[in-house]
């Protein structure tokens, strides 16, 4: 089930005054300073959270915010201040015009003194979840130290609830009013779109290094899409696997026999699949530039480093036909400008597409900001959680939001 069936969202909760625990993803790219300063790259994560606190604020709740931010190492002696939220609190206190409240431990008398001191429409932000291993167990004591801190519980951090992790799974459990935050909710609802009724033609699209972190998701769009697009490096396996020769092209020799299967199973379904007919090729990854050559025509000492000209029209065309389209995984290694073209031309063609269009997180996501002004804005949505997107693609229960669901009771109520 991925639908919202049971699940309570924001609006619906009993928050006026009582202390609310949102799971945020904070899970930000940080940048070392010289003065040894931690400076976020990309706030777009903390950006996506904000109506869902505003909405909070709005109604006088006493808001307590909680995320990871990278994977600590344990045991450690302290805690990493390399990786404490604390520029994650000072950018949020700036895009809400509020001050942010910041304990310095996620649990304990630290964090209770803050968070019973809130007063309605104040916010706090905890420290780093991960600096408590326990928190990557799913540990039920953990979770109960977090349940003494709120009242009610919202989940709005879809990039984690494909992790049976303490403040996403074991924490919910104990909080009788739980439910999703408005990001989480248009995930859901955009996700079970392009699973349980996709309007036809329904065209995936996927790409990046490897067949093999993909497998489990090709084989459940084959029982759903009419066709099936395939590039990046993870075309290079498929072409292997028909006999075409890549020279130092990067390839899963081990995975050849999985991409005919795959193949195999597509003509039984009678899906389309488009791979690359042509490619832009170097000699090395730093090359200043690209050259254009058929599949089975790259030089020797050669790598396939994006796709071509013919297969961006193929792909185009494609993509021009289709209703509903699902895209993860870039075309080609589009962080070096010599071999972006490839990806950007499919994010601006399904940008100018009249499909519903989904973007499955991680490297498309980013991609598609790279691509041009205004092209993320055409996207029907732009998923926020790689991991989780391909799980809930691939039929998978996800135990962030079947937590959620009304039919899993909670074991006891906040006090």
């Amino acid at each position: 089930m991925t639908t919202l069936a049971g699940i309570t969202t924001i609006k619906d909760l009993p928050i006026e005054n009582k202390r609310v625990f949102i799971r945020v993803d904070f899970n930000v790219p940080l940048e070392e300073q010289p003065d040894g300063a931690q400076v976020i790259t990309d706030d777009a994560r903390i950006v996506q959270a904000l109506p869902t606190i505003r909405h909070a604020l709005e109604r006088g709740a006493r808001i307590i915010l909680a995320s990871h931010l990278g994977r600590p190492r344990h045991p450690s002696p302290s805690n990493d201040p390399k990786l404490s939220l604390e520029p994650c609190g000072s950018r949020l206190a700036e895009l809400l015009g509020v001050e942010v409240h910041m304990p310095e431990d996620c649990i304990g008398d630290a964090a209770k003194k803050v968070v019973f001191d809130l007063r309605p429409g104040q916010v706090c932000l905890l420290e780093n979840l991960r600096f408590h291993p326990e928190e990557e167990k799913n540990d039920d004591a953990f979770a109960q130290k977090l349940a003494e801190l709120c009242d009610v519980y919202v989940d709005d951090a879809f990039g984690a609830v494909h992790r049976a992790h303490a403040s996403v799974h074991a924490l919910p459990k104990l909080i009788r009013e739980r439910g999703c935050g408005f990001l989480l909710e248009k995930e859901i609802a955009a996700l079970s779109k392009i699973v349980d009724s996709p309007e036809r033609p329904f065209l995936a699209i996927l790409g990046g290094a490897k067949v093999s972190d993909k497998i489990a998701v090709l084989e459940s769009l084959l029982e759903r899409v009419n066709a099936l697009v395939i590039g990046g490096a993870m075309a290079n396996t498929f072409l292997a696997a028909q006999g075409v020769e890549l020279q130092a092209s990067k390839i899963e020799d081990d995975r050849r026999a999985l991409a005919r299967t795959i193949l195999d199973k597509a003509r039984e379904k009678k899906v389309t699949v488009l791979l690359p007919v042509d490619l832009v090729v170097a000699s090395n990854l730093h090359s200043p530039a690209g050259q254009v050559v058929d599949v089975g025509a790259v030089p020797e000492g050669h790598m396939a480093l994006d796709i071509g000209p013919k297969s961006v029209a193929l792909f185009e065309a494609a993509i021009a036909s289709a209703k509903t389209v699902f895209w993860n995984g870039p075309m080609g290694l589009f962080e070096r400008a010599p071999f972006a073209h490839g990806t950007f031309a499919v994010a601006r063609a399904l940008a100018e597409s009249s499909a519903f269009t989904v973007i499955g997180g991680g490297d498309s996501a980013a991609a598609v900001k790279d691509a041009g002004e205004g092209v993320a804005a055409k996207f029907s949505h732009i998923s926020t959680g790689g991991g989780a997107s391909l799980e809930l693609i691939e039929g998978k229960k996800l135990p962030g939001i079947e937590v959620l669901r009304r039919q899993e009771s909670a074991t006891s109520s906040s006090v």
